[in-house]
């Protein structure tokens, strides 16, 4: 079977040795050995989210899995919730909150634009009666965008509303700090920048959190009760049967990150998405995400005038065997999207961007060969230069 480059925004493309983790053989789930992989997991995950104070819990779900514990635990009929959505899976966010009977204010972004802190702490301060909560999300990966949440926390401080917030795609790409910035619940998955398989959400609960839920506010839940997975992760196991192949995944996944460290993580993460937007521009291509609002884990490019992305996509796939991500909702077929999570090297993305130059060749686009990859390795190698003393 040959080989495909993928850079979709996930599930993305998994190390070796992360694939070889996942196929150790079972162990019992109630048993000594799980409980050691469950707290050493939870552990490591905690300076990933920036928490000292915060549970971190493993569910076998999907990213959406862990958002809806996370609304649907805290929030329910009669809350009144302020969502911020800067693309697709914001505006998810508000759905889930709006199944839960929730009340949701949206505070309206442009696609490809962060959150505005000053519009968010206006709108805070004309809510007459406040807020129970604020959906936030990290990472965009629909728009290529990504919020300051710094920022954003800024905007918060003095208001009580809990603060959920969708880093599936942010956390491990980019520093996060939830204790220092006040948030709440943060949702995460594992087959995102920490690049391991899909089937792990992990979600962070913060004292403030577990206050409210110990007061039985939020809506039904069974399965994703965060409070029974906390009584069930005191001794070492989850409620419902876990996936365990991906747990060792994940804990393989994990020795590599802590192996390169956070700040080089963060820094590839980030020069890859440079690498990619100096490629598009030197093209002539209109990088889709706004300035200051750039995502480290997914670029989205405009195509040009008269030429189908998804089109552009089909042709990456079937002849080039690079896999790239389309444009959903209303960008259907007008953005191109592509990641730089997983086991991707500088090499690869050059290659992509090779593929991409010969894709839009041939369907009728005028540059110049070679422009593109040439912008992104001046990139790299400027990366690479030592600093100067």
């Amino acid at each position: 079977m040959s080989k495909s480059l993928l850079f979709i925004p996930g599930p993305v493309t998994v190390a070796e040795s992360v694939l070889a983790a996942t196929a150790q053989p079972m162990i019992d789930h109630r048993g000594p050995e799980f409980k050691a992989l469950l707290e050493r997991i939870a552990r490591r995950l905690r300076p990933v989210f920036g928490t000292r104070t915060a549970d971190v819990l493993l569910l076998g779900a999907s990213g959406t899995g862990g958002l809806e514990a996370a609304v649907g635990n805290l929030f329910g009929e009669g809350d009144r919730l302020l969502a911020c959505p800067i693309g697709v899976f914001g505006e998810r966010l508000v759905a889930i909150a709006r199944t839960f009977g929730c009340e949701v204010d949206v505070l309206e972004t442009p696609w490809g634009s962060a959150v505005d802190a000053a519009a968010l702490r206006a709108k805070l301060g004309a809510a007459r009666d406040g807020y129970t909560g604020v959906l936030l999300t990290h990472n965009e990966t629909s728009t290529g965008a990504q919020n300051d949440m710094a920022a954003l926390a800024g905007a918060l401080r003095g208001h009580d509303a809990l603060v959920v917030v969708d880093s599936v795609s942010g956390l491990a790409a980019s520093e996060f700090r939830m204790d220092e910035w006040g948030f709440d619940v943060v949702v995460a998955a594992s087959q995102k920048a920490l690049a391991c398989p899909p089937g792990l959400a992990m979600v962070a609960v913060g004292p403030r959190a577990w206050d409210r839920m110990g007061t039985a506010h939020g809506g039904p839940r069974f399965y994703f009760d965060l409070r029974k997975a906390r009584e069930f992760a005191a001794l070492g196991q989850t409620p419902w049967t876990p996936p365990v192949s991906i747990a060792f995944g994940l804990d393989a996944a994990l020795d590599a990150f802590e192996q390169d460290g956070a700040g080089a993580v963060h820094e590839r993460h980030a020069r890859y998405a440079r690498a990619i937007r100096a490629a598009a521009e030197a093209l002539g291509l209109e990088v889709y995400s706004r300035d200051g609002a750039h995502s480290p884990t997914v670029v989205a490019i405009r195509v040009p005038a008269g030429i189908d992305g998804d089109a552009i996509r089909a042709s990456l796939r079937t002849s080039r065997g690079v896999i790239i991500g389309g444009g959903q909702k209303e960008l259907k077929g007008k953005i191109i999207r592509i990641g730089t999570m997983g086991d991707l090297t500088q090499t690869d993305v050059v290659g992509a961007l090779g593929a991409l130059e010969i894709a839009l060749l041939e369907a009728g686009y005028s540059l110049h060969p070679g422009t593109g990859m040439q912008a992104a390795l001046k990139v790299f190698l400027e990366a690479d230069q030592p600093a100067a003393v």
